[in-house]
């Protein structure tokens, strides 16, 4: 029964998310038991249910608490706002209505002044001198918790603040400029990482497993289970497994070795700093309600929809191993023009890894080279799914005989087709 009410969801999925986009109020009733199946539903209508449930499992408690002073120097936002909010409870910081006053600024604060301290905030969460995140080499625009934040005493407590901040935002309905890495979103939702997720953080060295798994590695690599990196100025050794240091890795357990080397990069030596930031987190946003969401969902969510200009897009593409007269590069534009705007930022998100674009526009991409921009490339391939290099900003598109199967395999890419990469 359970596998019939899946396959019946997705088949009909336009059909059922026409219907709750016209009448919102059938996902409170019958429509609800779609929410086991949210792949199912689109993000607006994800959306309209998150809200819907997260302010009614709370009915009356805002009348219950009262205003919520934040006073901050603009030079000083993030120390003061912590200390200002840090002995508060949760229930204070998510029912409370903040009222933000910037010292020796003039203003009332009825939502302008909130609106700007939250972006102000999400700016100076990412400044280098707190050493709580680090910009990911692939676009120096997206950002990941940093291995060495251990530097600032405090960190925890900043982590678990953040937390709170970002789901305060997602609460009020307030949107950050603030985008983090594919791994982080993923730790959001409760969802394992895997080998792919290392390729924006770590460009090199995820090249360095990709040629692990394509090529023999027997009599040419001498790894074993475990790893070693550089942290204040010393080597440590890590095992993966129990003893990994003396399990050499064959071609038989390679793919296992690369499944527990990103946990290790993405997931254990930050362990703690996900753990305070989640804390915080979960403090306003309940964690069974979140996971709805995927994690280029959760970018929107947070972050909102990007104003896509798909002329400028296309002005500031280039074309590699294929001409823009080929039937092909008509049939992607023509599809792109035909994506709402959620579908443009998810291929926008599903090649270059945000779905944030440059305020000097599409021309400015940054990749892990400096400033990239958004590239086609003929992928010498027929009729499978389109694959992307987030790191340069590239889609490696294949040849389709029409605009209906381009439309569908992109669209599948960009929607479930993200994960893996052939690791799995």
């Amino acid at each position: 029964m359970e596998k019939q009410f899946f396959q019946f969801t997705t088949d009909h999925r336009n059909v059922l998310n026409a219907l709750i986009r016209n009448n919102p109020s059938l996902m409170s009733g019958s429509f609800s038991v779609l929410i086991h199946n949210p792949s199912a539903l689109d993000f607006d209508n994800k959306r309209s249910f998150f809200n819907q449930q997260l302010h009614k499992r709370t009915p009356g408690m805002r009348e219950h608490h009262g205003t919520l002073p934040v006073n901050v120097r603009r030079q000083f936002v993030f120390e003061d706002s912590f200390h200002a909010l840090i002995r508060r409870s949760p229930e204070e910081i998510k029912f409370g209505k903040l009222s933000v006053r910037f010292y020796s600024e003039e203003g009332v604060d009825a939502g302008g002044v909130t609106r700007e301290w939250f972006q102000v905030l999400a700016k100076s969460m990412f400044n280098p001198n707190y050493a709580l995140f680090r910009p990911c080499a692939s676009d120096r625009l997206t950002y990941q918790p940093s291995s060495t934040s251990s530097i600032n005493p405090e960190h925890l407590s900043f982590f678990k603040f953040v937390g709170r901040i970002i789901g305060k935002a997602v609460y009020d309905g307030r949107l950050l400029d603030a985008y983090f890495t594919r791994s982080f979103y993923k730790h959001m939702l409760g969802i394992r990482v895997d080998p792919s997720d290392l390729e924006s953080v770590d460009p090199d060295y995820y090249k360095s497993l990709e040629w692990m798994r394509d090529n023999p590695i027997e009599g040419v690599l001498d790894n074993t289970f475990c790893i070693e990196y550089e942290e204040f100025g010393r080597v440590k050794v890590i095992d993966l497994i129990p003893n990994g240091r003396n399990i050499p890795v064959t071609d038989s357990n390679k793919l296992e070795y690369l499944k527990l080397i990103a946990e290790q990069r993405l997931t254990n030596e930050i362990k703690e700093q996900i753990g305070a930031f989640m804390q915080g987190f979960h403090d306003i946003i309940p964690a069974d309600l979140i996971r709805i969401f995927t994690p280029a969902e959760l970018q929107l969510l947070i972050s909102g929809l990007p104003d896509i200009n798909v002329d400028e897009w296309r002005a500031n593409t280039e074309l590699h191993n294929i001409s823009a007269s080929d039937p092909v590069i008509g049939y992607f534009w023509r599809a792109v023009r035909s994506f709402s705007s959620e579908e443009k930022a998810k291929l926008l998100q599903f090649v270059t890894g945000s779905s944030r674009v440059p305020l000097e526009g599409f021309g400015a991409l940054q990749g892990v080279q400096g400033t990239t921009k958004f590239t086609i490339v003929n992928a010498h391939t027929k009729d499978v799914l389109p694959s992307a290099h987030t790191c340069f900003n590239q889609i490696d598109l294949p040849s389709y005989d029409s605009y209906e199967s381009l439309r569908k395999a992109l669209l599948l890419a960009i929607n479930e087709g993200t994960e893996g990469f052939g690791f799995a």
